[in-house]
């Protein structure tokens, strides 16, 4: 049994967050805080400059904003604050979290459009990017998913990035399932506002996201929130002025439970290192699925070492609902599909997995494989 597997923690979260974590990160959130006191307001303060230390050398000119909620707030934060009245957005969709924006900003009354793959597994047409943002002058931010964990694709920051800023457009990238997962330096990538949360691959608990964005963005969105709650002006101008306070009560025990986190993401050996093992875990798992014949959804040089979708196996016998709960019963929650027109599951590597998990994973999905008796030894 894994050391992850406790009374506690019955089975591993094999999802792209939450995601299964360490004893002590849970062990983290059994006090109580309070948050206006100073040396919790400290305890902000230092993890907003880890947080920026984690995503540039050029730490002068990034801040970090907490914001309560899951990390969609965050990403609803950004798009309600950073676009001026009069502003226009263009969403990258490659998947589901790219439609989620495209919502949001819809919903919000901001000028929008689109620009979506011709399906969910093909690479985006850098080509009409560049195109639309030649003819569309009044465009002015461009929105892009990192990972899109609907397949588990990668997208090609760098490539995008260089076009955006070749029209002097600024840069929003949701980073939810890649940060501190992937190493990225969002200064050289000239990413002007980062998005991720606290329940990925930092590893730490949901209750937060955060905002890495560049100081002189962050100031020239002040009168632009079209929230009360999500302004995030509002949130870093009171992080600033008042040392790490926030303007409505916060999740002090997921806030500490990142502080821990990110302890651990530093005694790992950072995110280089943290890199490293997810990419072994993917590709142990993929090697592992296809030998008991499940064919992976994307290509591999389309893949994020985060999450892989999976077809369903070609077999009249297979049904997910079934699967998932032997899965499970067996001490491993996987994840749906959730690719528009393939039937598809996903199984996730990040959070405190390490290869004896994968490895007993892959022998469990052979235990359950009840419609195949003639399956190769792993």
């Amino acid at each position: 049994m894994s050391t992850n597997q406790t009374t506690k923690n019955p089975y591993l979260l094999l999802t792209p967050g939450p995601l299964t974590t360490s004893e002590t990160v849970k062990e983290a959130m059994m006090d109580d805080w309070c948050t206006w006191d100073d040396e919790y307001k400290s305890l902000v303060q230092h993890i907003r400059q880890r947080l920026v230390h984690l995503a540039t050398e050029k730490v002068e000119d990034y801040s970090a904003v907490l914001m309560q909620g899951s990390g969609t707030f965050s990403v609803e934060s950004v798009i309600g604050t950073a676009i001026p009245k009069e502003g226009k957005l263009l969403v990258l969709v490659n998947g589901a979290y790219g439609e989620r924006m495209a919502t949001i900003a819809n919903r919000l009354m901001i000028d929008t459009v689109v620009l979506q793959n011709n399906d969910e597994v093909s690479s985006l047409d850098l080509h009409s990017l560049n195109n639309i943002l030649e003819t569309d002058q009044e465009i002015t931010h461009v929105a892009a998913v990192h990972c899109e964990t609907t397949t588990g694709m990668l997208t090609p920051v760098k490539e995008i990035s260089d076009i955006v800023k070749k029209h002097h457009k600024t840069f929003i990238l949701d980073a939810m399932s890649s940060f501190g997962g992937i190493e990225m330096d969002i200064d050289e990538l000239q990413i002007d506002y980062l998005i991720s949360s606290a329940n990925k691959c930092i590893q730490g608990v949901p209750g937060f996201g955060f905002v890495i964005a560049k100081k002189a963005q962050m100031k020239n969105c002040k009168h632009n929130a079209r929230s009360v709650s999500l302004d995030l002006y509002s949130q870093w101008e009171v992080m600033e002025k008042n040392e790490g306070k926030w303007r409505f009560t916060s999740p002090t025990h997921v806030v500490h439970a990142f502080d821990q986190a990110l302890k651990e993401l530093e005694e790992e050996g950072g995110i280089k290192e943290r890199e490293k093992r997810y990419i072994e875990n993917q590709k142990m798992l993929v090697n592992g699925m296809e030998k008991l014949h499940f064919k992976p959804l994307l290509e591999r040089e389309q893949q994020s070492p985060i999450i892989t979708a999976f077809y369903y196996p070609d077999h009249p016998e297979f049904e997910f609902h079934l699967f998932y709960q032997k899965m499970k019963d067996k001490g491993f929650i996987i994840y749906p599909g959730k690719v528009t027109h393939k039937q598809t599951f996903r199984i996730g590597n990040i959070g405190d997995i390490n290869a004896i998990d994968i490895q007993r994973l892959l022998e469990a999905v052979k235990e359950c494989c009840y419609w195949e008796f003639s399956l190769p030894l792993l």
